[in-house]
């Protein structure tokens, strides 16, 4: 099948869009108010941009509290939605209205972030803080505006359960992360492989080992 989504049907039952490029990193965003109401919600279109340094995005639609909250208070956190969390991750994701703090409804421990306003979910393995930096509206090539807006946030600090790194790497199958695919449907790494790439050093790879092997071509 072939179609365009900007105006033809596609002639399924559900939309396919959410299921094609999966899966994706859920950024489960914690932001304060103006008057000081912790929010927390989780959104699939979601992702780092840069590693060194790092930004993320997250995109809203329409514009909700965590994008509201990040304009205004200039600062939001990404915190890791892992399998253990994953019933709290998606209660937060109802319509609460103005004035009701997500992470207290749905009962989950919020603890101070370092250098940021708004607070990180305690039981999460990671939290990354973040300065909000611009929102940035999407216009089709019609010229008609999307009802999604991408927000992004350069991060400003780092917080990592020290109980999720072994050996200097962050052993992921400790963490156990939760990802969102198409429909209603998730899945959860529990296991994964290695292949670096051409010239690159495997960083699972015994130290010595990795010290003595040709160094590839920058």
């Amino acid at each position: 099948m072939y179609y365009d989504p900007r105006h033809e049907k596609h002639g399924l039952r559900h939309s396919p869009v959410t299921a094609l490029v999966v899966p994706r990193p859920i950024g489960w965003i914690s932001t304060i108010s103006l008057d000081g109401v912790v929010n927390l919600a989780p959104y699939s279109f979601f992702n780092l941009i840069s590693g060194y340094p790092p930004w993320v995005i997250f995109a809203s639609a329409p514009r909700k509290h965590s994008q509201i909250n990040a304009e205004a208070s200039g600062e939001f956190v990404f915190n890791l939605a892992t399998w253990d969390l994953r019933e709290q991750m998606n209660a937060s994701s109802a319509e609460f209205p103005d004035g009701i703090s997500e992470p207290e409804t749905v009962g989950l421990e919020m603890v101070p972030s370092r250098a940021v306003r708004p607070p990180r979910v305690a039981a999460s393995p990671v939290a990354i803080e973040c300065k909000y930096y611009k929102t940035v509206p999407l216009i089709g090539s019609d010229g008609k505006a999307n009802r999604s807006s991408l927000v992004i946030g350069e991060v400003v600090g780092i917080y990592i359960d020290d109980a999720v790194i072994v050996d200097g790497i962050v052993d992921i199958t400790r963490m156990r992360p939760i990802a969102r695919l198409g429909y209603m449907d998730y899945c959860v790494v529990h296991e994964f492989f290695t292949m670096p790439r051409p010239g690159e050093i495997d960083p699972h790879a015994d130290l010595e080992t990795a010290a003595i092997a040709p160094k590839g071509v920058d």
